[in-house]
């Protein structure tokens, strides 16, 4: 079988296990996310093997995650997001601080290595932002006070993620710590979302008559796909996710005449894309090196430090919104999916980490990202029904 023949068989297989995954998820009333990620962790190389994370999926994987969150910005309006500016900005500061400190004194409690300690912190502190937002989207919560204050706490989250992870690859790796640099890194990022968030707006807001007069009905699709692609690229360079540029350029684009239009346009796309994100994530899992009793122990008490620490962070960063929002708000911080697993890959190919403690982070980034959904799908329904 040549290399095209076998990739195209792989996109098949991840696409019709999604459809199951989501579809067995419903039945027993749980998020589709949760199914497409135990199916990839079935059809992954630990159980099935039917399927190898590679270049080409990875590819397909981010493309499908920067449209996940594009979908979700443009149903983000800027005013909305100022409104809940400083509860997000709480949110995402002590959501990391919590993690970060907790993770570290853990970690050094297992071995007397700060370094160390620190780069495994690392892998505590930021959320994924992707598997919070399809849960959100899914239950048609997008426009809740919660909801805005999760996406706009992901956003500061992602700046101070980046800042701790690179700080600690710098201890790591015996080097200076520059704080010039650290700070001048920081205000490009902080920089690059303001003048996005307020400059692109005012120009949508100016441009929405010219794309009523093209003629060909797909245009403004066309139009805002190009500047989210765009931006998720101009984020990376920054230093950012790449998944920040695509929520800034939905929520620029939520300032468009069109963007009910648009959000219907853009369902085909979805459903063809991100299912292949949250496969993946399930797929990168190794549980043989989780069958022991002391790396179950490991993964036991990564989790559950994971969980609480960052239930606690957005809890408290939230807590004026009043208890129950202050909660779900905690929940929907929980998922550290896609972010984990990049730590844990650095701190492989740095030699900081072995191979079990490897597979505990993975595991670690993966089971929140499992557990989070149900639990926060559960709370916003409950708090519907209050409020019918």
């Amino acid at each position: 079988m040549d290399h095209t023949t076998a990739i195209l068989l792989e996109v098949f297989v991840i696409f019709a296990a999604a459809q199951v995954g989501g579809w067995l998820a419903r039945a027993i009333r749980l998020p589709d996310v949760v199914g497409q990620i135990v199916a990839g962790c079935l059809i992954g190389p630990s159980v099935l093997g039917w399927i190898t994370p590679s270049e080409p999926l990875e590819v397909l994987s981010e493309i499908g995650v920067v449209l996940l969150l594009f979908a979700v910005g443009l149903e983000t309006r800027l005013d909305d997001v100022k409104r809940v500016g400083g509860s997000a900005f709480a949110v995402g500061v002590i959501g990391v601080v919590i993690p970060f400190v907790c993770g570290a004194f853990w970690a050094h409690s297992l071995e007397p290595n700060w370094p160390r300690s620190l780069f495994v912190a690392a892998a505590f502190v930021a959320t994924s932002a992707g598997i919070t937002a399809a849960i959100l989207k899914e239950m048609g919560a997008l426009q809740r006070i919660e909801s805005r204050v999760i996406l706009g706490a992901a956003v500061i989250d992602d700046i101070l993620a980046m800042l701790l992870l690179g700080v600690v690859v710098a201890i790591q790796a015996g080097g200076s710590l520059r704080i010039g640099t650290l700070v001048v890194v920081a205000a490009e990022a902080v920089g690059f979302v303001l003048v996005v968030g307020w400059l692109g707006t005012w120009m949508m807001r100016r441009g929405s008559k010219w794309l009523d007069h093209t003629r060909n009905p797909l245009s403004p699709l066309l139009v805002v796909l190009t500047l989210c692609l765009g931006l998720a690229w101009v984020a990376t360079r920054f230093g950012l996710a790449a998944i920040i540029g695509a929520f800034l350029a939905g929520m620029i684009a939520s300032e468009l005449r069109q963007r009910v239009q648009l959000g219907e346009q853009m369902q085909p796309l979805l459903a063809l894309l991100t299912p292949f994100f949250f496969v993946l994530t399930g797929a990168k899992v190794e549980l043989a090196k989780l069958a022991n009793g002391e790396a179950l122990w490991l993964l036991l008490a990564a989790t559950l430090l994971a969980i609480v620490t960052k239930l606690a962070g957005g809890w408290l960063g939230a807590i004026r919104l009043g208890s129950r929002s202050a909660l779900i708000v905690g929940v929907g911080m929980i998922p550290r999916g896609e972010v984990g697993i990049v730590v844990a890959a650095l701190g492989l190919a740095a030699g900081v980490f072995g191979d079990v403690l490897y597979a505990v982070i993975i595991a670690m980034s993966l089971l929140t990202s499992i557990v989070a959904p149900p639990f926060l799908a559960l709370l916003l329904k409950n708090r519907d029904s209050e409020l019918v």
